[in-house]
């Protein structure tokens, strides 16, 4: 059993209708709002027009355009904004990119220097503006972590900023997802399994952290195709949306041995390069990278995973089981409908692959020699090979 810290300090706010809680929990933060979202979804779902009633006896100031992606450009639009307004706090109304956005924004206004200096730097980072989250895809967990994912296309990089900027609360309806559509739906699921494997496939694990992973798989392994059959499935988008909060909120790593993140490491390189959907990059590169982790050695721990979530045949041998299981895993992405291939994703060719592996040993926050299987810069080369 590993040493380890837990703190989240975000109140979830969980169910139908539960988004009219939002004035008791904003009361008494001051008069002047600042509203960040994306695209025109919120329009479409009439969750701005509810925002904006429930918000009626603040003055309201918006952010909005924040990208699938978020950029640096986005934030400092948004600390200028809460700068020049005084603004007392922010509603993040989106998925992860939207709250991932606010989160650099709101340590941004509270530092004096450019706010990708806090990404670059996380020792930088000092008191935030307070913030909360009104959630609509399941996918990163970042309504329950302290950190986000911010891009600079200037300088081809997708950077994690790490912090303790949490929001104050979240608030999560299922029926906001109902609208996701079957491709944000599949990748969303394919995000969230992502952080599972990322604590999951670790050199030591224990019984209770253990359960919790493979629970958090086989949750959305059988909930994903409900949803995508049917996008009005209370049950199977309020499954989704529940495990998609614990993924980055450290519980599933507790105890275990600390994890390098190496999938996340890979897929930012190749989103920072490309700009394509983050999950559907997870969902190629994760086969591949357990084809390269798996050995001997590592081969009961995919094993386990394949028996635990897969039902496979615990007498079988290991190997076989353990071979099976990254499979099944394939099969799954493939099966809601995410390219298996990065040229299935527009990627031609492996032209920047060398630059992505020498950015990834520079500035990710996690060392790959401490990976399940240690990664050096060729292997890195060989597992975007591999999913090329």
């Amino acid at each position: 059993m590993h040493n380890y810290d837990y703190f989240v300090p975000t109140r979830l706010v969980f169910g139908r209708g539960r988004l009219g809680e939002l004035s008791k929990y904003v009361s008494g933060r001051g008069k002047r709002v600042l509203i960040t979202y994306g695209g025109g979804s919120i329009k479409k779902l009439g969750l701005y027009d509810r925002l904006r009633e429930l918000l009626r006896d603040f003055e309201v100031f918006e952010l909005s355009g924040i990208e699938p992606n978020p950029r640096i450009d986005s934030v400092r639009k948004g600390v200028e904004i809460v700068k020049r307004e005084n603004i007392d706090f922010i509603v993040a109304a989106g998925g992860g990119s939207v709250i991932d956005c606010t989160k650099n924004i709101a340590a941004g206004a509270c530092y004096d220097g450019d706010p990708w200096d806090l990404v670059m730097n996380p020792r930088l980072i000092g008191k935030h503006v307070p913030f909360f989250a009104v959630l609509t895809l399941s996918a990163t967990g970042s309504e329950y972590d302290g950190s986000g994912v911010i891009t600079n296309p200037a300088t081809n990089e997708k950077n994690a900023l790490m912090g303790e900027i949490f929001p104050e609360v979240s608030i999560m309806d299922p029926e906001y997802t109902f609208s996701v559509n079957a491709w944000q739906t599949a990748a969303g699921s394919a995000d969230i399994m992502s952080h599972v494997f990322e604590s999951y496939l670790v050199r030591d694990g224990n019984i209770f952290t253990d359960g919790i992973c493979e629970a958090m798989l086989k949750t959305v392994i059988e909930c994903t195709p409900k949803a995508l059959k049917n996008p009005e499935d209370y049950e199977a988008r309020a499954q989704l949306m529940m495990v998609s909060s614990f993924g980055c909120c450290g519980l599933p790593a507790l105890g275990r041995t600390p994890s390098p993140w190496v999938c996340h490491g890979i897929e930012h390189e190749v989103s920072a390069f490309y700009d394509i959907t983050h999950g559907a990059g997870l969902a190629i590169l994760t086969p591949p990278l357990m084809r390269y982790s798996l050995s001997a050695e590592t081969a009961p721990r995919f094993a386990q995973y394949g028996v635990r979530v897969f039902g496979l045949n615990p007498d079988n041998d290991v190997m076989a089981n353990a071979e099976e299981a990254i499979r099944k895993t394939a099969d799954f992405f493939k099966s809601i409908g995410l390219p298996a291939t990065l040229r299935e994703a527009g990627i031609p060719s492996d032209e920047h692959f060398g630059e992505m592996a020498d950015h990834i040993t520079a500035h990710w926050f996690g060392d790959f020699k401490n990976a399940l299987k240690p990664l050096g810069r060729e292997d890195i080369i060989a597992v975007l090979k591999d999913a090329l």
